[in-house]
């Protein structure tokens, strides 16, 4: 079993860059808070506002500046060079989500080139499926200095997972694309669909699941 033969070989500690550039912030912003209030329920509002604000803001910001920028050069260093082909945008995808240790970085950066025009559907998606599967070395790692059977069992069935589900859907790329593209053009008509979407697959249907089978 997998779990058998990797047990046992961790013991390097890999530091998240994302997370040394940010903690100095993070502390920052903590000690202002902790200074204001005391209460725990107050700060967690607090922060979740600041944090979606801040999200918003740099999205649109990375959208405009590289609007700024000469785009066509930009695509033709892009389409030449990191996402040239399919495999190629794959790799890319892996290998950055390995470097900052988060999918959620590595995809989010993805969105304001799309919305510059810089890059197409088709180009990203195979880099996200490329982020899923860079994403499991994280937890792969940590399970491997753990050195629980435990551990080990669930990030190898996290990594099989998402390699299962790239060899599924790699092939029928046409499949999400076009339901991402007609997606995208409903949400522009109407901004509560993407709303009532993520209400309904992250909320709605899990809270079904989770009493039904409780």
């Amino acid at each position: 079993e997998l779990e058998a033969v990797f047990k046992g070989v961790g013991g390097v500690n890999f530091l998240s860059p994302v997370k040394e550039i940010t903690k100095p912030v993070a502390k920052f912003i903590e000690v202002q808070l902790l200074s204001m209030t005391s209460d725990k329920s107050v700060i967690g509002w607090i922060i979740l506002a600041l944090a979606l604000l801040l999200l918003f803001l740099a999205l649109r910001s990375m959208v405009e500046v590289l609007k700024s920028l000469v785009i066509e050069k930009a695509k033709a260093w892009f389409d030449n060079y990191l996402f040239k082909n399919a495999l190629r945008a794959f790799a890319v995808g892996i290998l950055l989500t390995v470097l900052v240790q988060s999918s959620s970085i590595t995809t989010s950066l993805i969105v304001p080139m799309a919305g510059a025009g810089i890059l197409t559907l088709k180009q990203i998606f195979p880099y996200t499926l490329g982020a899923n599967i860079g994403t499991t070395i994280t937890a792969m790692l940590a399970a491997l200095v753990t050195g629980s059977d435990a551990a080990i069992t669930v990030a190898f069935s996290h990594l099989l997972f998402n390699v299962a589900g790239t060899a599924i859907f790699m092939p029928l790329k046409k499949i999400p694309i076009t339901m991402a593209e007609k997606f995208a053009e409903y949400s522009i008509k109407s901004k509560l669909i993407p709303v009532g979407y993520i209400v309904v697959v992250f909320f709605v249907i899990p809270l079904i699941f989770i009493f039904l089978f409780r």
